[in-house]
């Protein structure tokens, strides 16, 4: 069986609350690579509501070597449940979506999202209130995810965990704040999305080298600026996380909020190995 471990509880840093981290971005990987065959992380940028498409991206572990299978859209509940299906069949899978897998409170908000404002509320990454009343889709989803094998948690052959995408960006980006590029004008967001592609681009060749880019995310990389745009881009950060996690054994990732009542995961990086600010136009990308 597949195991990793969090290696952050609440705010505390590295393995067992210690604050720091083995190993260098870009180098060989603590998890056992032979645990890895033929595993999937399916990245997921779920819609709350009804009216929007998901995004989805999956990373596939074959003869050594991950790739970036494939990024698109996907409408509706049982279509994207079959994605899953066919991604991972029976095999082991982590699935990483943004969006709510456990959520006990009617109304107001969870511990754990009053802990993102007291955690990244300097980067302005606080995240929005999740009760039962406002997000029925999430849960609905995970309750068909969990149908499948997948369970809530960050352990596990077969798991589903929430993962946070912006502390993510402006801890692998270096950045001091979240890029805005979800509200404003349409100019706006282009801009600032623009300026995300280019962190993006050069995250995959610092921190995920040894993923295999596929064609269409390069394409997807330097394309302006949509909603599907940003959904699919919004869908490969999720799948990056669920892959630093698993391919660090845990080691690496900040665990907010607990299993009772809601959790989520985020990337820790040491300082030294985030990017500086500054865009390079999407260039910089891992290998074809």
């Amino acid at each position: 069986m597949l195991e990793w471990g969090g290696g952050c509880v609440d705010g505390t840093y590295g393995t067992n609350g210690t604050n720091g981290a083995n190993g260098t971005e870009g180098a060989s990987r603590e998890g056992d690579p032979e645990g890895f065959l033929g595993m999937v992380v399916f990245g997921m940028d779920l819609a709350w509501g009804e009216r929007r498409p998901d995004g989805y991206c999956v990373l596939r572990q074959e003869g050594g070597v991950w790739r970036v299978e494939a990024v698109g859209l996907s409408r509706g509940d049982e279509a994207l449940v079959a994605l899953v299906g066919k991604a991972v069949g029976d095999g082991a899978g982590f699935i990483a979506m943004d969006g709510p897998v456990i959520c006990r409170n009617e109304t107001g908000a969870r511990p754990v999202d009053r802990q993102t404002h007291v955690a990244f509320g300097r980067f302005k990454c606080g995240c929005h209130p999740v009760n039962r009343v406002l997000c029925p889709r999430p849960l609905r989803v995970a309750a068909r995810l969990g149908a499948m094998g997948f369970r809530p948690g960050w352990t596990g052959e077969r798991t589903l965990a929430e993962v946070y995408p912006h502390p993510a960006m402006v801890r692998w980006f270096g950045l001091t704040e979240r890029l805005p590029y979800k509200r404003g004008r349409v100019a706006e967001k282009r801009k600032v999305f623009r300026e995300l592609q280019g962190h993006l681009g050069k995250a995959l060749a610092v921190h995920f080298p040894e993923i295999v880019v596929a064609s269409s995310v390069r394409a997807l990389l330097r394309e302006p600026w949509t909603k599907d745009v940003e959904d699919q881009t919004d869908a490969l950060v999720c799948a990056l996380i669920g892959y630093w996690h698993v391919a660090y054994a845990g080691r690496r990732t900040q665990v907010l909020g607990d299993l009772e009542t809601g959790f989520l995961l985020v990337p820790e990086v040491r300082p030294e190995s985030a990017l500086e600010a500054g865009s390079d136009g999407g260039q910089g990308l891992g290998p074809a």
